[in-house]
């Protein structure tokens, strides 16, 4: 009966980290860019000495969803989309490059050009650093341009380029911070075919009807266990009474 215990806890808890995968996903509906976790579940048996007894279940991480969000207008100049497949490169926390789809773009005291998060938005050569202008737009292949202060939308100058990247999709992992970076550990190489939309942003990709309904069959799943565990202990309880009384 130990058997039908073992299943049913090792489910329940497979169960509770596929639920906090969901939930983070529904936490981020509304955040740009955003790519949502995928989780899948399988049966594996337990190694080791002994005959094969035990069967242990597993929410196994399947990857990340890299379909496109919604494209929506916001017609402010520093929020950029992607078009189709693609990324934004940036450098992220430990100072290696990632990349994201989040193009809510600032400029931050120091003229640094960032995300929303305060990482430095990347060019072939480094962090781009916007000079005090007038006007910054960011044209279609990333090229950054400036209107200096005081003088002319006419003395329009371009500064730098925004590294636009498309690694393939199978050589992507995405960490804890959301960002996507190379499983080789190396950084992407620019990829002139990638364009932006200005004056876009780009939603999450998280389906928040399909994940609410994922919520609701993974809380079932889950009490479902809690059943199992509590019937085979009965079961085990019984047993051991017409034990005693035999």
């Amino acid at each position: 009966m130990d058997r039908g215990l073992y299943v049913a806890m090792t489910g329940a808890k497979q169960i509770m980290q596929a639920q906090a995968v969901n939930n983070q996903n529904i936490s981020n509906v509304n955040t740009t860019g955003f790519r949502a976790d995928t989780v899948s579940f399988a049966s594996l048996p337990v190694y080791g000495p002994g005959y094969a007894t035990r069967v242990n279940a597993i929410a196994a991480d399947s990857g990340t969803n890299f379909a496109s969000g919604v494209l929506a207008s916001t017609s402010r100049s520093l929020d950029i989309a992607v078009n189709g497949n693609g990324y934004i490169a940036v450098q992220g926390a430990g100072g290696k490059e990632a990349y994201t789809r989040a193009g809510d773009l600032q400029i931050d005291a120091n003229g640094a050009l960032t995300t929303a998060t305060g990482l430095p938005v990347m060019s072939e050569t480094g962090p781009i650093v916007i000079p005090p202008s007038a006007q910054v737009t960011i044209g279609g292949d990333g090229t950054v341009s400036v209107v200096p202060l005081g003088l002319s939308p006419a003395a329009q100058s371009q500064i730098d380029q925004i590294k636009l990247v498309n690694p393939p999709t199978k050589d992507l992992q995405k960490g804890e911070d959301g960002l996507l970076r190379l499983k080789s550990g190396g950084t992407a190489k620019t990829d002139s075919t990638v364009t932006v939309a200005s004056g876009m942003l780009e939603s999450s990709n998280v389906n928040a009807a399909q994940s609410l309904v994922n919520m609701i069959e993974l809380q079932r799943l889950y009490e479902f266990q809690i059943k199992s565990i509590n019937s085979t202990d009965q079961n085990e309880q019984s047993a051991e009474r017409l034990m005693l009384t035999s």
